[in-house]
């Protein structure tokens, strides 16, 4: 049996459907394209900078940083400094960050179910 974790703020605080709430600024940054990806592609182990650069194909380095930046700040990426040069900085998901990588996962594999399907829906709208 899990335990829920209790909000520190006011209850509005969580209402995803207030354009004010903390929980709807949460949701709009990790809910991105390329936190969801970046998300994937560290998975349950430990990736540096320019393998998640190769492994995002299409991200620029601004945006990889931004959304690697993002993602510590709100506990769900953990980034290590080694003591080399040049340095050397690995980025791993936290407990939040893993947690969250399965409701990544389920839509990974929910856009695999249903490829086909919104293609073929796409096609008969454009038609």
């Amino acid at each position: 049996m899990g335990t829920k974790q209790l909000l520190k703020g006011l209850p509005e605080d969580a209402d995803l459907r207030r354009a004010d709430s903390l929980a709807r600024e949460i949701f709009s940054d990790v809910a991105n394209k390329w936190a969801l990806l970046i998300i994937e592609a560290i998975g349950e182990g430990t990736r540096r900078f320019s393998e998640l650069r190769n492994e995002v194909e299409g991200i620029s380095h601004k945006m990889l940083t931004q959304n690697l930046r993002m993602l510590e700040r709100y506990g769900l990426v953990e980034r290590k400094v080694h003591p080399t040069v040049p340095p050397r900085v690995e980025y791993t998901l936290t407990e939040p960050g893993r947690a969250l990588r399965t409701t990544v996962d389920a839509m990974c594999d929910w856009t695999h179910q249903y490829l086909s399907h919104i293609e073929d829906a796409r096609h008969r709208f454009d038609a």
